[in-house]
């Protein structure tokens, strides 16, 4: 995080004269919202299943156009949400927009700083919660125990947008690196973790593609992301890593009153030496979900979704996990399926209330990943409610 202050002071420095002498100002949106929810026989949101209140969010950010070719772009947001993910407060993103070239077919950009993720269906809309779809995201590929590391990186990404006569097309790269608190450690990996975590790299690639006389978006992203960890003195974890690797395909077809989407996960996870010395375990995780928005106006917008994810596509039933732990994790942590419906509406200017009922099978994509809690999380299947009030500016 210093190099990164210190990289974009160096950068704005320079425009600095521009900002003082321009009469441009800059563009600040900002949004709050505050909700309840209950998952019963989990510890999704907390661990006693009661009605919780710990579905807040509250953030700001503004953009400004030094130029017509460089722009900075920010934002910092309050989070509680219960065991989903740390709560407090993070700068999701702060970077320089550069338009590097531009011809009536192409435009290429470069992101320098904290930039935002572009790579997935949903990645660039996650964070504000009136614009992503609803108010839980399918968890098989928007995992939140994940949600710091996938809302982007500090580093490098280049973006470029082209189009030919038939199709239009979208071009990501980006290479970078998120700090992990000791909070996000634990959450992760267990209570118990005294070590650091450290995320060494996150390098993406990610392509999409429109035919230009059709509704349809096609589209394929790659992840692979290298971890360490340094444990302390008093630690039950010994020195190690984690490789995580991803592909995504992805499918959108857009109309004027619904709209349907899906990506397929294909998730390889590899840790060594964590729990002793010349321990691994390779898993092959596999994920899908469908999902079907239907606008029925201009204020009610209803949603119904299927989600499905294996762990280990060698051990769909979570028998091999159920012998290698001595029958002390169940066979259901192998898997989560869940089946939504939900609806939003727009009841106001810039007001708005979603809700959504979840129905559960399986435990896999809960926090802690390492070392599950088994206590809590007692069911096969489980539900979740959710409503969250918005209101944005």
């Amino acid at each position: 995080m210093r190099q990164l202050i210190v990289l974009l002071a160096t950068l704005l420095s320079v425009s600095s004269s521009v900002w003082a002498e321009s009469e441009k100002t800059p563009v600040v949106h900002g949004f709050i919202s505050q909700g309840v929810a209950r998952a019963s026989h989990s510890n999704f949101i907390n661990d006693s299943g009661n009605i919780s209140a710990a579905l807040t969010e509250a953030g700001i950010n503004m953009s400004y156009q030094f130029s017509p070719s460089l722009r900075l772009a920010t934002q910092a947001v309050y989070l509680d949400g219960g065991n989903r993910y740390p709560d407090g407060a993070r700068l999701d993103y702060l970077f320089l927009d550069w338009t590097a070239w531009q011809t009536e077919q192409w435009q290429f950009n470069v992101h320098l700083g904290r930039f935002k993720n572009y790579h997935w269906l949903h990645s660039a809309t996650r964070d504000v919660p009136h614009t992503r779809p609803s108010i839980v995201l399918p968890q098989s590929v928007y995992f939140d125990g994940f949600r710091d590391f996938s809302k982007g990186n500090d580093g490098i990404a280049l973006v470029a947008k082209g189009e030919s006569a038939a199709l239009e097309w979208d071009i990501h790269w980006s290479y970078g690196r998120t700090e992990v608190n000791r909070s996000l450690t634990r959450s992760l990996l267990s209570a118990q973790a005294q070590g650091e975590l450290e995320q060494v790299f996150d390098h993406q690639f990610s392509v999409f593609v429109r035919p230009q006389d059709g509704n349809s978006q096609f589209g394929l992203s790659l992840v692979d992301s290298d971890f360490r960890y340094e444990p302390s003195s008093l630690d039950i974890f010994f020195k190690g890593g984690a490789v995580t690797q991803r592909a995504i395909l992805s499918y959108r077809y857009s109309m004027a009153d619904w709209e349907f989407s899906s990506e397929a996960l294909y998730d390889r996870t590899y840790f060594k030496d964590l729990l002793f010395p010349g321990f691994e375990r390779d898993t092959r995780g596999q994920g899908i979900y469908f999902q079907g928005r239907w606008f029925v106006d201009d204020k009610l917008t209803l949603l119904a979704r299927l989600d499905l994810f294996d762990t280990d596509k060698d051990d769909r039933n979570g028998s091999i996990i159920f012998e290698q732990s001595g029958g002390q994790i169940p066979n259901y942590f192998a898997y989560m399926d869940d089946f939504t419906f939900g609806a939003s509406y727009d009841f106001a200017n810039h007001w708005q209330v979603k809700a959504e009922l979840h129905r559960f099978r399986g435990i896999a994509r809960l926090t802690p990943v390492f070392i599950p809690n088994t206590q809590v999380n007692d069911r096969e299947y489980w539900n979740l409610w959710a409503v969250q009030l918005i209101h944005w500016f």
